[in-house]
């Protein structure tokens, strides 16, 4: 099999960090490494696989410079609208983990396990576009329903915990939580969020649109339809709360077909990187704490709507670090390579 040179965009920020230790849990056909970070943290170091990579500074130049021929993205919207287009132009494929692209009409919106042959279209720009760590859970969920029952829609609400803010946004978290414990949280700063995060929840996830929506919730639904490849109604309600990984979803899911609980349960038990937890007598369901560094969507609390036959309620939660964001990348960078070697 051929190896390949690969550059990680972003190498020092929360999720490059992930992606490094994804690559050494998995056996991927490297070349080469090579992290790529801005120049205020280009000369550093970091450990892979025991050996010491030094962090290289981002130029227009460093990709045909180091011959990339994989290049992941995950150092903000304006990096990536800068930097990817030299990568591509380079004869890289660029995985990019932020929205610019998402939407994208050439650029193509992939979850391995829902949507694996867009990967083929990656030629025209030279990118692909990961999506956003909501909606990435959400709809390996919902493929396998709606091929059995024929989505209609999705009513969702989240539960997002703070490193969807970056690091500095689950440093506030923690620096809060101390404040509290020394009866100093009246006079905290918070700088990631609009309001206290500590003990508190709040309905906001980026800026309101004119539409009373904000950013993060109009992600889910253009993200999800577009992912689906068909129009499905989706109203999204996103919610920050005080957690520092693993984001949870409370779906509530309308078919055309009338849908039986167990039946659903079976089916997404069979589904790609999905894990059923639903023991409710034991008081085993999916939670936060217990997704951290996992590499799988957990499913619990299947039930049916109490009024209607089609419509089924369920609670979702996944490491957005990782299935949300880094486990999503190199797993479209892994079916990229074997349709290379096809």
């Amino acid at each position: 099999m051929k190896k390949y040179n690969v550059a990680v965009v972003g190498a020092t920020g929360a999720v490059g960090e992930e992606i490094f230790r994804i690559f050494e849990e998995i056996d991927f056909p490297f070349n080469k490494i090579v992290p790529l970070a801005s120049e205020r943290s280009a000369g550093n170091t970091i450990t892979f696989n025991d050996n010491t990579l030094v962090i290289k500074e981002l130029t227009e130049t460093i990709f045909k410079e180091e011959e990339i021929e994989i290049a992941l993205f995950s150092a903000g919207g304006s990096i990536s609208e800068k930097y990817a287009s030299f990568a591509a132009d380079a004869g890289a494929v660029v995985i990019d983990n932020t929205s610019h692209f998402r939407m994208n009409e050439d650029v193509p919106l992939v979850v391995p396990e829902v949507n694996p042959l867009e990967i083929n279209e990656w030629k025209t720009t030279g990118i692909i576009a990961n999506p956003n760590c909501s909606t990435i859970q959400m709809v390996q969920v919902l493929k396998p329903l709606d091929e059995a029952y024929d989505l209609q829609r999705v009513d969702v609400s989240t539960y997002q915990a703070t490193s969807g803010g970056g690091k500095e946004a689950m440093a506030e978290l923690v620096t809060q939580m101390q404040d509290f414990f020394a009866f100093k949280l009246d006079d905290s700063e918070h700088k990631a969020f609009p309001h206290q995060i500590a003990l508190n929840v709040i309905p906001q996830i980026d800026v309101f649109m004119e539409n009373g929506y904000t950013k993060e919730e109009m992600k889910m639904v253009n993200e999800t339809i577009k992912i689906l490849g068909k129009e499905v109604e989706v109203c999204a309600t996103c919610v920050r709360v005080p957690t520092l990984r693993g984001h949870a979803e409370s779906l509530t899911l309308t078919f055309d077909a009338d849908v039986d609980a167990n039946e659903a349960r079976e089916l997404l038990s069979k589904a790609p990187n999905i894990i059923i937890i639903d023991n409710p007598a034991e008081s085993e369901y999916p939670m936060p704490a217990a997704c951290v560094d996992q590499n799988e969507t957990f499913v619990g609390r299947i039930r049916n709507d109490l009024y209607r036959k089609n419509v089924l309620n369920m609670f979702i939660v996944a490491d957005n670090l990782r299935v949300g964001a880094a486990t999503n990348a190199v797993r479209i960078a892994q079916k990229w390579v074997e349709m290379q070697e096809q």
